[in-house]
């Protein structure tokens, strides 16, 4: 029998504005949004790698950034005349408010905790977990299309 290692972080605080607000770009954490206001109208908005991180227009001034996944990109706001308004990295990193890992040796199982613990996805987690988690998901989506 395979030795047992269980060892869990919880987090469970809101992040800081110093986490929040990066000295050395934007940050959003994956999965959830950030607005951006810019001081013109946006003409061309660029992002340098879009599977990290998603930027939808949705005013002439407002842009909202999306993180898609864990890395590093930039974004480049070029207004209508072509100048540049906003040129800055984009670093996405997971949020832990809320949530807690389990280890079991070298496989991890995230869990959101708000107010109870409920599987959550988490890129890299524990395979298995995160297949049978993406299965249940599926699965109560289909449930709740018309005809089911």
């Amino acid at each position: 029998m395979r030795p047992f290692v269980l060892a869990a972080i919880v987090a469970l605080a809101a992040p800081t504005s110093a986490q929040a607000e990066s000295t050395n770009g934007l940050s959003v954490p994956i999965d959830q949004v950030r607005i951006l206001r810019i001081p013109r109208q946006a003409g061309s908005v660029i992002i340098g790698n879009p599977s990290i991180a998603d930027i939808t227009i949705h005013d002439a001034r407002t842009l909202v950034l999306t993180g898609r996944s864990y890395g590093i990109t930039n974004l480049v706001v070029l207004d209508t005349a072509g100048e540049v308004v906003l040129d800055d990295s984009v670093m996405v990193s997971s949020d832990e408010s809320h949530s807690l890992r389990v280890f079991r040796q070298a496989e991890r199982t995230t869990y959101s905790c708000s107010p109870a613990c409920e599987p959550k996805l988490a890129i890299g987690d524990n395979h298995i977990a995160y297949q049978v988690a993406v299965e249940q998901l599926e699965d109560h989506e289909k449930l709740s299309q018309p005809g089911n």
